[in-house]
């Protein structure tokens, strides 16, 4: 196998990804040890990943980078921080708007990380290597592989945590046949805090460093087509679209300055956005509103029914004819949500 070694490329590396604006960036080898392999075996035994089929189609490949591209040497581990500039929970007891989770308020990070990695993908390949690029859409485990990178540690809470970012960051890689020296991997500086465990308003987290997704109001509001359990919907509170609470306790997002990418910054209508505006939208209304936005990616109904519940969680008896609206619409699960809320609101 051809694995070309460039003295000093590693500073190299690290100084073109620092130029177009990543905030973290290491290497590791591309291989992934038993104990991860064992965790995700585990994961999928117990049908904690719920509907999301696609993480046990492709299970071996996220198990083994080898078995996704045969001739990777070694993986450049990414992170862009999206630490927000306030308080990411500020919105939770106001209910007439919507929550919809940090990373979410402006450009679709899948669209912003990849520009970026296919920059320094360029580059690497300029060296003479191969390269493939990959950002959260490919079977890759790049939280544990991040971790091995040097880029912080997977938390209790299963998210990847940085000394100097908190839980703010998203992460991206590029593969290569490039031989790099790897970076010492991060240690788990978790401690005795339990912090994201105790605040999940719906106890998804069945043990540290365990996540059940079916629980998981991220999960819920973004990957769950159908109707929503009723046992969870009291506790989604106005969460319509994904959810920061174990994110945002985190001790270590004290160290965070505010991420730096101007795609990422929160747009202003879609900070707090009125219960009652969204709950007029209709297909073209929501795709003018969203788009850009990885809100589009639900489409129109699942946000209505998410819409639906905030507003059965709103508390606010004047808002029984938005209700009522969503209740008669043409789709039945955002019919059935509707319903649920004028239920709530007439109570």
């Amino acid at each position: 196998m051809w694995r070309p070694i460039v003295a000093g490329v590693e500073g190299r590396i690290k100084a073109k990804a620092a130029a177009l604006g990543f905030d973290a960036v290491g290497f590791a080898r591309a291989r992934l040890d038993d104990e991860h392999r064992a965790r995700l075996a585990a994961f999928l035994a117990a049908n904690h990943h719920g509907t999301m089929g696609w993480m046990a189609a492709r299970a071996d490949e996220r198990g083994d980078p080898t078995a996704l591209w045969p001739e990777v040497v070694s993986v450049i581990s990414l992170g862009l921080s999206y630490a927000p500039a306030g308080d990411a929970l500020e919105n939770l007891s106001r209910g007439e708007v919507g929550n919809i989770s940090v990373y979410a308020r402006n450009r679709d990070y899948h669209d912003v990380v990849k520009g970026k990695l296919k920059h320094l993908a360029q580059f690497v390949a300029s060296l003479g290597a191969g390269v493939k690029v990959f950002v959260d859409t490919a079977p890759v485990m790049e939280k544990p592989l991040a971790q091995q990178a040097g880029l912080g540690w997977q938390g209790k809470h299963t998210n990847l945590v940085s000394r100097a970012h908190g839980s703010w960051l998203f992460l991206g890689e590029v593969m290569t046949t490039l031989t790099l020296a790897p970076d010492a991997p991060g240690g788990d500086r978790c401690g005795s805090c339990m912090a994201c465990q105790e605040v999940c308003p719906t106890a998804a987290f069945p043990a540290p460093y365990r996540l059940d997704a079916r629980r998981c109001v991220s999960y819920l509001t973004i990957e769950h087509e159908g109707p929503i359990p009723e046992e969870f919907r009291g506790a989604m509170g106005n969460r319509i679209y994904g959810c920061d609470d174990c994110l945002a306790v985190c001790p270590w997002n004290k160290f965070a300055q505010a991420g730096r990418e101007a795609k990422l910054a929160a747009r202003e209508d879609l900070t707090a956005p009125l219960l009652a505006e969204l709950a007029l939208l209709d297909d073209a209304g929501f795709r003018a509103k969203f788009a850009g936005s990885p809100v589009k990616r639900i489409g129109r109904n699942r946000l209505a029914r998410n819409v639906a519940i905030a507003l059965g969680n709103a508390g606010d008896a004047g808002l029984l004819p938005v209700a009522a609206r969503l209740a008669g619409d043409d789709d039945a699960v955002v019919a059935e949500a509707g319903a649920w809320a004028v239920a709530r609101l007439g109570a």
